[in-house]
């Protein structure tokens, strides 16, 4: 663990060295333009494509939820009030989760240049696209849990070296 502890801070000077060593002109250059017409309309065909408003479709009346539960931890007295208003609340804000998909085809527009998006768009709509888009859910939930197996059989090595190690040192865990 101390090595470890020394590595880290290391790595970081190293990065903020590297960092550092960026001429002021190139980070400059860096700077992101603002994206064409075309890109953000093929951003948003690809967000379309991908069904990606499913990802945020709740999120005021989630967002809504939540806030009510913490104010409620801090206003039991107000438990009805807030109970009732919640409806209302979320009623006003509904269609607000849309800034969460302009917000995306504004990273995808910056993310690529305007003809990936178009070949993306095309890509997407070509029966390989469609069957991407189809199965790539079920592949992803698969992949979770493939790594998540992992993990619990992993952290059971883990355990097993650290008692090891323990027990050499006459400790027992």
């Amino acid at each position: 663990m101390k090595s470890v502890l020394k590595i880290v801070p290391a790595a970081c000077l190293a990065f903020a060295l590297v960092l550092g060593a960026v001429p002021a002109t190139a980070q400059q250059q860096a700077a992101p333009s603002a994206p064409s017409p075309g890109a953000i309309a093929a951003a948003r065909e690809i967000l379309t494509l991908k069904h990606a408003s499913a990802m945020y479709a709740n999120a005021v009346p989630g967002m809504v939820e939540k806030v009510k539960g913490t104010l409620i931890g801090q206003n039991l007295n107000y438990q009805k009030d807030l109970n009732e208003l919640a409806p209302i609340v979320a009623k006003q804000l509904a269609g607000r989760e849309q800034e969460i998909g302009d917000g995306m085809v504004g990273v995808y527009a910056g993310e690529f240049t305007e003809q990936e998006l178009k070949d993306l768009v095309t890509f997407y709509k070509s029966p390989l696209g469609q069957k991407l888009l189809t199965n790539e859910p079920k592949a992803i939930s698969l992949s979770m849990q493939v790594m998540n197996a992992w993990a619990q059989n992993f952290s059971e090595v883990v355990m097993g070296v650290f008692r090891t190690e323990m027990r050499k040192r006459g400790k027992e865990i």
